[in-house]
């Protein structure tokens, strides 16, 4: 079905404000509310990314996200709610104390958590799985649909699958414009990264997919080291979205390389005419790549927060330019760093390692 796609805009101010009770009253979320109700799909903005969202329960709704996405289905999808009582009735059996630790923090606000679902949830939300990712979104916008609506949100990113994540309303109406019915536009999402996704594994939080709430604020709260869980899934069903299928990525073949390696990089892309280095303030400053070549600046190593703001929208960029090859330089992999750089591998054809 062919949609004449809309784009409603709200009003920034009820959006900076944080103005949930008058978003709430706004055309675009009551139509958005409406359709929900309906069963269709509604593209909204999160503080991580934007979303594509329909009823979590009604599962020809669900089947609708994936049709407009192109999203394999078995890559579970995220369930989002407005209120913490929503999580007692989506899960089956008791939350544990560690992650009510973690709840009371960092919700609303980018942490996804992984708990037994209850058996109202239909299993194409979920990939056949019994558990069940969950999280309350910080962005008003978000919180204003979910109330009027008065349903969980299964909602993916807004984008085609496997294309970098959209961080603005023009990226969703470039990947799903006549595939669905709504695009409601608060502007660019704060975090620029989807939300840091958490199991419970022998009794201690794990890291499934690193986010927008870094494995040292979580350890923090929680007075032990978190581990991350890197594992590659390939014949069965991950248990969180990123951890099986290629994504992030844009169509401009794209590879990573270490800060101190640039300038050996040559012969490595002398089979492309056209590359562009994506890479740090101080890189450049450092002047190691050759005058002629393309240099876009990602920002600060200083300031990743930054860098994962800009991140998704700068790879979209890039890609509708006429370059052949996107060489992207390595950060740290640590705090935000470790979000980041998770979403470069997944996006990237190889590392180059150059000795």
């Amino acid at each position: 079905m062919n949609f004449n796609t809309e784009v409603l805009k709200l009003d920034e101010n009820l959006i900076s404000t944080n103005n949930i009770e008058k978003l709430m009253k706004e055309e675009a979320i009551k139509r958005g509310a409406e359709l929900l109700q309906q069963g269709e799909v509604v593209a909204f903005p999160t503080e991580t990314v934007y979303g594509l969202g329909a009823d979590a329960i009604n599962s020809k709704a669900v089947k609708k996200i994936f049709a407009a996405k192109g999203r394999p289905q078995d890559n579970p999808l995220i369930v989002h709610i407005a209120d913490k009582a929503q999580l007692k009735y989506l899960s089956d059996g008791e939350i544990p104390e560690s992650v009510l630790k973690l709840i009371e923090v960092f919700w609303p606000g980018p942490l996804t958590i992984i708990v037994a679902k209850n058996k109202e949830i239909p299993d194409i939300t979920t990939g056949d799985l019994n558990t069940v990712a969950i999280r309350m979104p910080s962005h008003p916008v978000a919180l204003a649909l979910l109330k009027l609506s008065s349903l969980p949100i299964a909602a993916p990113s807004a984008n085609s699958s496997g294309y970098p994540s959209p961080t603005r309303a023009e990226h969703v109406y470039s990947d799903l414009k006549t595939k669905i019915p709504l695009i409601i536009n608060g502007g660019q999402c704060q975090v620029g990264v989807e939300s840091t996704v958490i199991n419970i594994n022998n009794r201690k939080v794990e890291v499934l997919r690193p986010g927008g709430v870094t494995i040292e604020e979580l350890s923090a709260v929680l007075g032990y080291n978190v581990s991350y869980c890197n594992r590659e899934y390939k014949d069965e069903t991950p248990p969180s979205p990123g951890m099986k299928y290629r994504h992030y990525s844009p169509r401009t073949p794209l590879i990573l390389i270490d800060r101190g390696k640039i300038n050996k990089i040559e012969d490595f892309i002398e089979n492309y005419s056209k590359p562009v280095f994506l890479i740090t303030e101080e890189t450049a400053h450092a002047n190691i790549i050759p005058d002629d070549e393309s240099i876009i600046k990602i920002g600060s190593r200083n300031n990743l927060a930054l860098i994962a703001y800009n991140l998704f929208n700068q790879l979209r960029e890039l890609d509708r330019a006429d370059y052949d090859l996107i060489i992207v330089e390595k950060l740290p992999e640590k705090g935000l760093g470790q979000a980041i750089m998770n979403r470069l591998h997944r996006a990237s054809l190889k590392d180059i390692y150059i000795k």
